[in-house]
């Protein structure tokens, strides 16, 4: 799998993700802080790259239809802090290995994990 990490997003995802075999970046190391929801959205399907962010924008299917995306991983967390973040993602990547991202939206919750195509 090939993932692009948002900004709002601890870097070290990406670390977690290239340590099971996936191809990861992070969007602070590409020059794109700042930028806007559509062009990170553009520039993923172009790079056929799913985003992993806890931009909640992404999870608007009418905006960001999921069949039109490589993937949309949105963390929806009650803490956003580092340390949670890292704890609840470190649970999702053996759902990676299972369950396809192409097309799909995952809604990330500390308790579950929602996949929608």
């Amino acid at each position: 799998m090939k993932s692009k990490i948002d900004e709002n997003m601890p870097t070290e995802i990406a670390e977690l993700l290239q340590n099971a075999g996936h191809d990861s970046v992070t969007v602070p190391a590409q020059n794109l802080v700042g930028a806007s929801d559509a062009t990170l959205a553009v520039i993923c399907r172009k790079e056929n790259r799913i985003l992993v962010t806890l931009g909640t924008d992404f999870a608007d299917i009418r905006t960001y239809p999921p069949d039109k995306f490589p993937g949309i991983m949105v963390m929806r967390l009650n803490r956003q802090d580092r340390g949670h973040v890292l704890e609840v993602f470190s649970h999702v990547i053996s759902l990676l290995r299972k369950e396809p991202t192409d097309g799909r939206l995952w809604i990330v919750e500390e308790d579950k994990v929602r996949i929608r195509s």
